[in-house]
């Protein structure tokens, strides 16, 4: 599997056992495929992942799974069947990395869990994602994507000051804790090749999206108490301009601070607002925000487009930019110049339009060209590869319902 740097990708001769389903764990084993490791699949018979059913579908092939699985190899198997878990703990010496985002206890019921697994390959690396965790007081728990926002304190920071809170609007502990996943692996694999010694690593949704709170704990903890973090609606509380502004338009983002604040003031025309004490330092600003963000709003409609507008924030070095909508984003020139929109073939659905990747590395610039599986498409490849199991013995399996193959 060689790009055309003439040499093999970055995790070539990497082996992942992927028990992961739904997208925390499936954006961790993703990002290892586009670097050229190669991810087992194992699903269970006879769904698989449940997000292949997940919409878009066409012919019964899900875009959803089509995006998070690009890559991979699938196995399927029965987990209730002995022979199925035999055939998974004949892998595991095989295979550098296990990863994993079921429900509390799962594998361990199976006897597949990290003390199992590391008696079989002591090197194994093992990564469960979970909402709270595998240890701790909340490990019992299943929890998802909101409810990590929720507990996290993520849903109690966005929103308007006076509503509800309100979650993201993608999913965002997922998609985080997939990526921390990710780096934990590089790193212990690393760690591995240095020691030789395999390790369980402990990801936790929560844990993930706890790690983002950038002032709010801080602020907190360093005033004891005197400062309570909360929502802010679409502007900041402790500094301005910092949100959500209407253009002539559309909306748009600027984000001015101390250092910026001159240029605001030039851009808008109003020089002399430099050194006014309404808005000389950023508390103050604050302090009068809705008049500067009055003051903002109407200029901004003197301009004839939001584009025009932008562009005068630029020349005046004023951080700003546009609310994008998706449809936006597909067309906009910089995703293309970035290959962050990017089309990928599909055996059934031709071609796919999906987010490109988003590490850019100067001696891998090219992307390697994967597709999603069928469900137990490389039962027999695995299997015969790893195991040395013939077509005969493979197809005793399949007649006791050990291995399954579905359409798609």
């Amino acid at each position: 599997m060689a790009t055309t740097s003439q040499q093999p990708p970055m995790l070539d001769g990497v082996t992942v056992l992927d028990f992961t389903q739904y997208l925390a764990g499936p954006t961790a084993t993703r990002l290892m495929a586009e670097l050229g490791a190669e991810v087992i699949k194992v699903e269970q018979a006879q769904q698989g992942d449940p997000s292949r059913t997940i919409p878009f579908l066409k012919d019964g092939r899900s875009v959803y799974f089509i995006q998070q699985n690009r890559g991979k190899k699938s196995i399927c198997l029965d987990f209730k069947k002995p022979e199925a878990i035999e055939l998974i703990r004949a892998l595991i010496p095989h295979v550098d990395v296990v990863i994993e985002n079921y429900g509390p206890g799962v594998l361990q019921r199976r006897g597949l869990d990290y003390e199992a697994l590391k008696q079989l390959n002591p090197g194994i690396i093992m990564c469960s994602i979970s909402a709270f965790g595998r240890q701790g007081p909340l490990s019992h728990l299943t929890g998802y994507d909101y409810i990590a926002q929720a507990f996290s304190g993520i849903m109690h920071m966005t929103g308007d000051p006076d509503g509800p809170p309100r979650f993201v609007g993608v999913a965002i502990a997922d998609g985080v804790a997939g990526v921390h996943a990710f780096a934990a692996l590089g790193y212990a694999l690393l760690h591995r090749d240095r020691t030789g010694q395999g390790q369980y690593i402990d990801m936790s949704m929560v844990d993930s999206l706890y790690h983002m709170q950038s002032v709010e704990v801080q602020l907190y903890a360093a005033s004891k108490g005197a400062y309570t973090p909360l929502r802010f609606g679409i502007h900041h509380r402790l500094s301005c301009p910092q949100g959500v502004f209407k253009g002539p338009e559309g909306y748009m983002v600027i984000l001015a601070l101390n250092r910026q604040w001159p240029n605001v003031a030039r851009a808008l025309g109003r020089p002399e607002l430099i050194d006014d004490p309404r808005f000389s330092s950023a508390g103050r600003r604050a302090k009068h925000k809705e008049e500067l963000i009055a003051m903002i709003e109407t200029w901004l409609q003197s301009f004839p487009s939001d584009e025009a507008a932008l562009k005068t924030l630029a020349d005046h070095r004023v951080p700003a930019g546009p609310v994008m909508s998706i449809e936006e984003t597909v067309s906009h020139p910089y995703f293309a110049a970035r290959k962050m929109v990017r089309q990928v073939p599909d055996r059934i659905l031709g071609e796919v339009t999906i987010p490109g990747f988003p590490f850019k590395f100067s001696a891998f610039p090219d992307s390697l060209d994967l597709e999603a599986p069928f469900l137990g498409e490389h039962n027999d490849e695995v299997f015969g590869r790893y195991l040395g199991r013939s077509p005969d013995s493979l197809d005793a399996l399949y007649k006791q319902g050990a291995l399954y193959r579905g359409a798609s």
